[in-house]
């Protein structure tokens, strides 16, 4: 098939508009940041000018400066507006005199909302530890798929068999599932359910219980896989039941333990936040045992339950809880409401319709009945339906605020997740028509797909709600360059990263269908492979450094300071 006629075809003429829209939106952050350095300058220079007239002041305008200086330092004597002396006014202006004899340390009007000021410190330790412990996968994780990488252009650079690529790709897939984002989800979960119901009802034993069963279930599915001991099931279901399980039975105690403070929330409203993580936390548990109990797991059921539980893991687990946390951090972090609480509704509904029936769009054109190809075909398209609502939600929040992106360290983080949250969800749907599936299916622009969609919306948010909420917990911030290199490396290594593979994998498609030699593909993605390379080192570096940034967040030295005034006594 001729380059043209590949470029008649409507799924591929949308994913080029969709990677244009990609590119577009960081041109949008690199003119906002640009604005920002340009009016530094402006500043600075500035700053030059008025320092030069001052050199050039004459003797009457240093003057006139210093008379107004002892104005605006004038202090009265301490006996006649107040002061411990009796009060003297030699001009009789002062009337009625009053003496107060208590100390006035505590203001007059006090609070009265019942909102939380401040999460406790027991569950602020907790929140840190799921973070902590979720980074530290993190790093683990993205270093095995990062060797892995590399292995495709250097594979003769050792023989371990723990260190296959084999045992490398399910290894760093299930770290940064099920020990990045999931224990990075769990934690913020805690936090955000707690502010929008107004109460911290948790059992915090439960929760540290729930956090060392999720990390045993990851530190033992990891040894496992790299052993070579796996499920010999489909994607992203390699562990063994026990460590299955294990890591089931953890979120099974948080979601418990998520149900506790909504139930006796002080407010009538359940906010929408809440409607996505408490329902993430269902679903998971049920993905879980549907995929794992093995009933139905013969013949092609085995291939449709492999579909149901890789596609319910990603967009009910990972995609629900995510949403969930943006709807509350980003209007917080905006400083404005959500633009539109009904299209936050339409999006949820309709997530949960059609989520739920695509998993079987990844086996186009197998045994599985036409019919049910043609389902899961239908319910992908009906996914732009939330994808749109959520992303037009979300957009419009950012309207009258837009100029907050030339300062802000998180906002970057947060618009471009949203962009990928729209490209990489409309990406999905395009991948799924029979068309597209049949030259892109088995190729490298699936692992492109994944990473746009997992990195490019899932990291992005996490990283977004971490740099947002660890300084309110600490009190610290990270800082701000460091943040800014870890942003645009990240982002230049995704780029780097998926245009490659989604060339290369078309390439390799287009040979196929041309009954090419398979030899001819492989030799053919050499140089997207290394590009693949080159932007994983990339991503892996910010890695390192958001790493170092929580680090600075949780572990600054404090300031020693001996309570000197009334208010920092009675603190």
């Amino acid at each position: 098939m001729g380059e043209s006629s590949l470029l008649n075809q409507t799924g591929i003429q949308v994913t080029l508009l969709l990677m244009l829209i990609v590119i577009i939106a960081v041109l949008v952050v690199l003119i906002f940041k640009f604005l920002s350095i340009y009016a530094r300058i402006l500043r600075h220079r500035e700053l030059l000018e008025a320092q030069k007239k001052i050199e050039n002041m004459s003797a009457e305008e240093r003057k006139e400066y210093e008379q107004k200086e002892r104005q605006l330092n004038f202090q009265p004597e301490e006996n006649q507006l107040t002061g411990s002396l009796p009060p003297y006014d030699e001009k009789g202006i002062i009337q009625n005199i009053n003496s107060v004899e208590e100390l006035r340390v505590f203001p007059t009007k006090r609070r009265t909302s019942s909102f939380l000021q401040y999460i406790s410190p027991e569950l602020s330790r907790l929140i840190l530890y799921f973070l902590g412990t979720a980074i530290l996968w993190l790093i683990i994780g993205t270093t095995f798929g990062l060797y892995a990488g590399i292995k495709y252009v250097a594979p003769d650079v050792e023989h371990t068999s723990w260190l296959s690529f084999g045992r490398l790709r399910p290894a760093h897939t299930n770290a940064v599932f099920w020990g990045w984002a999931s224990l990075a989800m769990v934690g913020l979960s805690y936090y955000v359910v707690t502010r929008v119901s107004n109460v911290e009802n948790y059992n915090i034993r439960q929760g540290y219980i729930s956090l060392v069963l999720i990390n045993t279930a990851v530190l033992a599915g990891t040894i496992s896989l790299l052993a070579g001991v796996n499920n010999g099931g489909g994607e992203y279901r390699e562990y063994i039941w026990p460590i299955m399980i294990t890591f089931g039975t953890g979120v099974a105690l948080s979601c418990h333990n998520l149900f506790k403070p909504v139930a006796k929330r002080t407010v009538k409203e359940i906010y929408i936040s809440n409607w996505y993580i408490i329902s993430g936390f269902m679903f998971i548990v049920v993905v879980i045992l549907v995929g794992y109990i093995p009933v139905w797991q013969d013949g092609v059921g085995e291939t449709i339950t492999q579909g149901y539980y890789m596609h319910q893991a990603i967009g009910m687990w990972f995609m629900m809880i995510n949403l969930g946390l943006m709807y509350y951090f980003l209007p917080q972090q905006l400083n404005r409401p959500i633009y539109s609480y009904s299209l936050g509704a339409l999006a949820f509904w309709t997530h949960i319709l059609f989520y739920t029936l695509i998993g079987t769009h990844h086996f186009i054109f197998s045994a599985i009945p036409w019919r049910l190809q043609t389902t899961a075909i239908v319910a992908s398209v009906g996914m732009l339906i939330p994808v749109a609502a959520g992303t037009t939600n979300f957009l419009l929040t950012f309207k009258g605020a837009w100029y907050q992106l030339q300062h802000s360290y998180t906002l970057p983080f947060y618009f471009m997740a949203i962009i990928f949250y729209f490209t990489g969800s409309f990406q999905g749907t395009v991948e799924a028509f029979r068309y597209t599936n049949l030259l892109w299916h088995f190729t490298d622009f699936t692992v492109s797909h994944s990473h746009l969609t997992m990195y490019g919306i899932i990291t992005f948010m996490l990283w977004a709600f971490s740099y947002t909420l660890i300084p309110r917990l600490t009190g610290y911030e990270p800082p701000k360059l460091l943040v800014g290199v870890h942003f645009w490396l990240a982002l230049i290594g995704l780029l780097f990263y998926v245009i490659a593979l989604m060339i290369g994998g078309t390439q390799t498609g287009l040979m196929w269908m041309k009954k090419k030699p398979f030899i001819d593909g492989v030799i053919n993605m050499f140089p997207f492979w290394l590009w693949r390379a080159i932007g994983g080192t990339m991503m892996w570096a910010a890695h390192l450094i958001f790493a170092y940034n929580f680090y600075k967040m949780v572990s600054q030295d404090k300031d020693v300071r001996t309570p000197q005034t009334p208010a920092e006594i009675l603190r």
